[in-house]
């Protein structure tokens, strides 16, 4: 019997998609980074008229650098390594990436927002992207909004349909049942055609659904780092994380029923990170999350019974 090769081996497609998959931008914004710090030109991009319902996703008007205004449509695009694989060793410290071995010639990168309409067809389109450029893996991100408090480490649940993935990982397999995202569509069809899946989701405080999350955004960064043996650079990350916390410090001081609830969260967290607590009981929390999105308690104004402007309100 052949040897399976490493889940690290090949070439691996970053997936992240804005809309449901992606509270507080965190998932997009991480792709957006590695987009940032990469290499990479379009290689594939889809046909927004067949998937997108401009009603619900519409299409925006821009400034270019040279101050032209025009439309930019919903899409999604396909990014690949502008030089190839075996880079001479220079090369990945004038892009700011310090890779180990060649990966940085080994990352692609699918990002754009969620389609609105017929999800196999785009599913098929963008496995036929990934197969023609010899894809061997693909590592899904993802964000949603929990009941999580802003003042501890953002929780992150990495899981895979993989069986031998999940063995060379020591990650788990996902037992939610219930409304799935784009993520899921694309992913179960990549493992019916042998691309092995990982996905990395954030829990971002669902009281601060309004504003992007970087403190979610850099955490999504470093377990995709951990995965992919990379160094990524986070450029001003670390500083708009600390600024996004002390914000909503700011405000909870100002408020004494949101910083009751924040407390209560913080005794919950603290309970779920206690030694006592197993790897079932926090698998457990992250699906109960899960199926509060699928109840449409999703942390959007009216999905909770709450105010937008003050959405930690029962």
């Amino acid at each position: 019997m052949a040897e399976r090769k490493s889940f690290l081996s090949g070439r691996l497609l970053v997936v992240a998609f804005e809309g449901w998959n992606d509270a507080g931008e965190a998932a997009s914004g991480a792709v957006r980074t590695l987009q940032d710090v990469l290499d990479v030109v379009p290689i594939t991009e889809v046909d927004p008229e067949l998937y997108f319902d401009y009603q619900f996703n519409r299409p925006t008007i821009v400034v270019d650098d040279d101050g032209h205004r025009h439309l930019e449509w919903p899409s999604a695009t396909v990014y690949g390594p502008a030089k190839p694989a075996a880079m001479p060793a220079g090369l990945a410290d004038d892009a700011q990436l310090q890779v180990s071995g060649n990966n940085v010639g080994n990352i692609y990168l699918l990002l754009g927002t969620e389609p609105s309409r017929s999800w196999k067809g785009f599913t098929a389109e963008i496995l036929d992207a990934a197969l023609t450029a010899d894809i061997s893996a693909i590592v899904f991100l993802g964000a949603m909004l929990a009941d999580v408090p802003h003042t501890r480490p953002i929780s992150i649940f990495t899981s895979s349909e993989n069986a031998h993935v999940r063995s060379e990982l020591q990650i788990e397999r996902s037992t939610y049942e219930g409304p799935v995202g784009i993520l899921s569509a694309i992913a179960e069809a990549a493992e019916t055609v042998g691309i092995p899946t990982v996905s990395i989701w954030a829990s971002v405080p669902h009281y601060v659904h309004n504003a992007p999350s970087p403190k979610a955004m850099l955490a999504l960064i470093d377990k995709l780092e951990e995965l992919v043996d990379v160094t990524i650079p986070r450029g001003n990350l670390v500083e708009e994380a600390a600024e996004w916390e002390s914000g909503i410090d700011a405000l909870a001081a100002d408020d004494d029923d949101m910083a009751q609830y924040i407390q209560q969260l913080e005794q919950a967290r603290d309970t779920v990170d206690s030694p006592e607590a197993s790897g079932e009981a926090i698998a457990q929390e992250f699906e109960r999350y899960l199926r509060r999105r699928g109840d449409g308690r999703d942390g959007q104004a009216g999905g909770r019974g709450e105010r937008p402007d003050e959405p930690w309100r029962s």
